[in-house]
Parts: structure tokens; C-alpha cells; sequence
């Protein structure tokens, strides 16, 4: 999907959109005051964000600990820990067809499962125990978006670092195929993640972490779908080489250079595919002082 730089004074009109009874759990209500996104433009948006019938595919990698430790914003968060020295880290492909009052767009986050303020860090049990754990989380380092108001959204209202670039992403029978790119550039980071697998419900309520005015913030993100799975246990027992491979491919760039330094795996340990999804993401809940 190419880059939309349009900001639509008017809140896009689509609540019929929203009508299954995932949505049903959640209590619609407005922040404490408008969002200004620009100079002429405020809009008054409803809360949680509901997102309809999305697309997502999921690839799911070891890298360096040290490495992931090091990219943390606040000494209170550190990386889940898995086998050999390694953690984890995760990128989220989205097609968002229809978002509440908001145009559609493509999304990638880019995010490391975290513990923090002295949780439970145990090297493979943690990320098993996951959300059930009270300081669990996601820190999102990074969150290509295909739209400008969104962009702004999410900087300003949770300090999600989310930057305006071309995603695209084309599917077949076996695999979805993601692209981020930035300025008509080559791409800098392009996935394959298989649409086929063993098929899992998911119903899943996480908690995302990001920084906005030197202050951590806790927002909970939930979702609904049928996911197809594809595991490869072996990769916590055997590390694979670091660099580009079939599914994971880096260019070149800051923020290619920035993955790099990761030390991504080239064997995944986990992908998940659906092509219909229903989520929701609410205000922070949380503050706290870096």
C-alpha cells in the first residue's frame, strides 16, 4: 500500500463495520480531550480503536540478548530470556480494512517481549506463561505505517514510534509477502510468511509498551481469529545463522542496520497467518517515569 499523507477533517463514517460480537465487550468512550493532528485539524476519537476484519501475519525470531537488552528504553525493561543467549523478537503484519472513524492502512510493529520492574525471567517458561504474567509485555521499537494521520496518532497519544513508509503486501495460497520500504527506496525488510498451518483460535488481551515524554506507557491491546501455525521447536535447541534467508530478508538503511543488529536468526521460530481478524487498542493505563 502506497504512503497516504491526507488527513480528512472529518472522522470517517463506518461504525456498521463493527458489529461483531468481539466489539460487543468494550465500552466506546472519548480521551480526555480532542487529538490536534495539525494545525487546523482536531479530531474527538472514540476509544478502545476497534480494527474489523484485518489481515495479520506473524514471524516470530531468535536474536542476540545482549543485542535486544541494549535497544531498551528504561532500565525497569529487559528482554524475555530463551535459550543459548538469545530472546525473541516479533514482527506484526497488518491489513487494516476497516478501522473505527480512520481511512484503512498497512502496519508492521516491530516488537521484543519484555519483562519489567523485577518480573519473572526465566528462560523459555516466561514466554510459555506470557501474558498471564502481570509484567509481561510488548515494547515496540519500531512501527512502519501507511498513513500520516496514524502517524501522528500514534506518536502522540502513546509515543509508538511509528514512522511513514510503503508497505506492501501480496499473498498467495502459501505465503504472504511483506515489503517496507521508505521513499521509493528498495526494501529494507522483506518477509515471507507461509499462510498454511495447523489451525489455532486465538483470544488473546497483551500489554504494549512505549515512551512518550520520558514517561513508560502500559496499553492493552486485544485480538480475536483463527490463526494458521507453523512451529520449529528445534530452533530452541540448535541457533541457525544470522543474516538474510528464504523467510527474512534485510537491505540496506538505518533501519536495516538497526535489525541487523539484532542478530535475527534466519530459521523462524514461530509464523501465524489470518486473513480475518478482529482487535482493539486502548489508551494507556499506565504511566510511569524512565
Amino acid at each position: 500500500m502506497d504512503v497516504n499523507l491526507k488527513i480528512n477533517p472529518e472522522l470517517l463514517s463506518n461504525e456498521e463495520k463493527f458489529n461483531n460480537n468481539f466489539f460487543k465487550r468494550f465500552h466506546l468512550r472519548h480521551a480526555e480531550q480532542p487529538l490536534q493532528l495539525n494545525e487546523n485539524i482536531e479530531k474527538n476519537y472514540q476509544f478502545p480503536t476497534f480494527y474489523a476484519d484485518a489481515s495479520c501475519a506473524i514471524a516470530i525470531f531468535h536474536c542476540d540478548y545482549a543485542a535486544a537488552k541494549a535497544m531498551m528504553p528504561d532500565p525497569s525493561m529487559e528482554p524475555v530470556k530463551m535459550t543459548k543467549g538469545r530472546s525473541l523478537v516479533i514482527f506484526s503484519c497488518y491489513e487494516y480494512r476497516h478501522v473505527m472513524n480512520v481511512a484503512p492502512y498497512n502496519e508492521i510493529a516491530i516488537t521484543i517481549p519484555v519483562v519489567s520492574d523485577g518480573g519473572m525471567n526465566l528462560p523459555i517458561l516466561t514466554m510459555l506463561l506470557g501474558d498471564k504474567l502481570k509484567n509481561f509485555g510488548y515494547y515496540v521499537f519500531h512501527m512502519p505505517v501507511t498513513s500520516l494521520e496514524n502517524r501522528l496518532r500514534g506518536r502522540k497519544i502513546w509515543g509508538l514510534p511509528k514512522e511513514v513508509e510503503q508497505i506492501n503486501i501480496t499473498k498467495d495460497e502459501q505465503s504472504s509477502k511483506i515489503e517496507a520500504s521508505i521513499d521509493g527506496q528498495a526494501p529494507y525488510l522483506t518477509l515471507s510468511i507461509p499462510t498454511q498451518g495447523q489451525a489455532q483460535s486465538f483470544d488473546v488481551k497483551s500489554n504494549l509498551l512505549s515512551v512518550l515524554n520520558s514517561n513508560r506507557l502500559k496499553s492493552t491491546t486485544q485480538f480475536k481469529g483463527t490463526f494458521n501455525l507453523n512451529k520449529n521447536m528445534k530452533t530452541l535447541l540448535t541457533k541457525s545463522d544470522v543474516g538474510n534467508g528464504i523467510n527474512i530478508q534485510l537491505g540496506d538503511g538505518p533501519m536495516a542496520d538497526k535489525l541487523k543488529a539484532l542478530k535475527i536468526e534466519q530459521h523462524a521460530f514461530q509464523y501465524r497467518y489470518t486473513d480475518n481478524m478482529n482487535a482493539c487498542f486502548d489508551l494507556p493505563h499506565e504511566t510511569r517515569s524512565c
